[in-house]
């Protein structure tokens, strides 16, 4: 545990030493109304040339070449929803599934969000009304102050050095909900939370009210305690779409904007740059997994401010840059070694997207 501690201390202050050398972004109005989508009954999804968007030709394979090198499975780029790369190596395929890790835990943020726009759920409600008490070992007193909202915000106060179990007994007080911030598994709860609240299975109701209303393909699979979801690299893209469009598809709302604007946005006053189980650049701390430090400055300086993100173990990625309409997509084995979620390897590839796009 403390060898991961001191690589991601090591990682922060990298990324600290780089701050001063990202460049400024020139913003492009978000403007979804010229938005793309592809059909939810077909593979076909429409392109748009690097030329078309005056970038750096020159720059798109040493960037292919970097992927490829990094142990990358897959990598798209989507500008306004159509396809400007889409690249495969290391014996991956466009069919292919790939795990998304902790950057699955964004599906169960859009879903839960679902719920509470239909009204079957309360986020702010706390989360004995749906699973009783005794979820937890806590007293209580103290587990009737962890609400959904806690679960999606990792604010929930309970232990997170006990590893990935979420039975009762691993379940245990250290803090009060919303005074501590910490990466904990304990989020799987809330799909718990969706399947009482709504009276469905929770696949059923992830099915019918998201994933098959945009076409993904995919399924989650229980592992050691983990809710993992698998797709092939296309359905990972769709649902980054979903989100670049406002929790829209083709003039169909999914999911609200007001409740995306929460999701997306600090939920929490202790770690800035997180939001409701997304990663949220350009603010002015962050804190790290497996870490109580706050860390000052932004937490990928080549990225542009405005991007957030859903990050996984060994590097799966879905970065969303509203003000260049972008969604970025890459899966594969860790780029260099084993991580939770973030590593140095955002950073360097920014910079050669930068080098790309600008």
């Amino acid at each position: 545990m403390k060898s991961l501690y001191y690589i991601h201390l090591f990682f922060a202050l990298f990324l600290l030493s780089c701050s001063s050398e990202n460049k400024p972004i020139t913003e492009e109005e978000h403007n979804t109304e010229s938005t793309y989508f592809p059909s939810i009954n077909s593979d076909v999804w429409e392109t748009k040339s690097i030329s078309d968007l005056n970038w750096n030709a020159n720059e798109l394979q040493p960037l292919l070449d970097y992927l490829e090198e990094k142990n990358s499975k897959s990598f798209i780029i989507l500008h306004d929803g159509k396809l400007v790369v889409e690249h495969y190596m290391n014996d991956h395929n466009s069919i292919k599934s790939w795990y998304w890790a902790s950057a699955g835990k964004t599906l169960t943020t859009a879903t839960a969000g679902i719920a509470q726009d239909q009204s079957f759920l309360d986020l702010n409600a706390k989360v004995s009304d749906y699973l009783g008490t005794g979820w937890t070992s806590a007293t209580i007193e103290k587990e009737n102050l962890i609400s959904t909202k806690n679960l999606l915000s990792m604010s929930s106060g309970l232990d997170d050095s006990l590893g990935d179990e979420v039975t009762p007994e691993n379940l245990q007080y250290i803090a009060d909900a919303n005074s501590r911030w910490a990466y904990h598994n304990v989020y799987v709860k809330t799909q718990d939370v969706v399947a009482a609240a709504t009276g469905q299975n929770w696949d059923t109701y992830f099915s019918e009210n998201l994933k098959d209303k945009i076409g993904m393909s995919g399924q989650w699979i229980s592992l050691n305690n983990l809710s993992v979801y698998w797709s092939n690299t296309r359905s990972m893209a769709r649902f980054g779409l979903l989100m670049y469009a406002n929790g829209t598809w083709d003039e169909t709302q999914i999911i609200s904007e007001a409740f995306l604007n929460e999701a997306t946005n600090t939920s929490q006053n202790i770690n800035e740059a997180y939001g409701y189980l997304w990663w949220l650049n350009g603010k002015s701390s962050y804190h790290l997994p497996q870490s109580q430090l706050e860390f000052n400055g932004t937490l990928i300086p080549n990225a542009p401010d405005d991007m957030y993100a859903a990050l996984g173990k060994n590097d799966q990625k879905i970065y969303i840059v509203p003000s260049k309409k972008l969604v970025i997509i890459r899966m594969g084995n860790a780029a260099d070694s084993e991580n939770f979620a973030l590593s140095s390897f955002d950073n360097d590839l920014w910079a050669k997207i930068n080098a790309l796009i600008e």
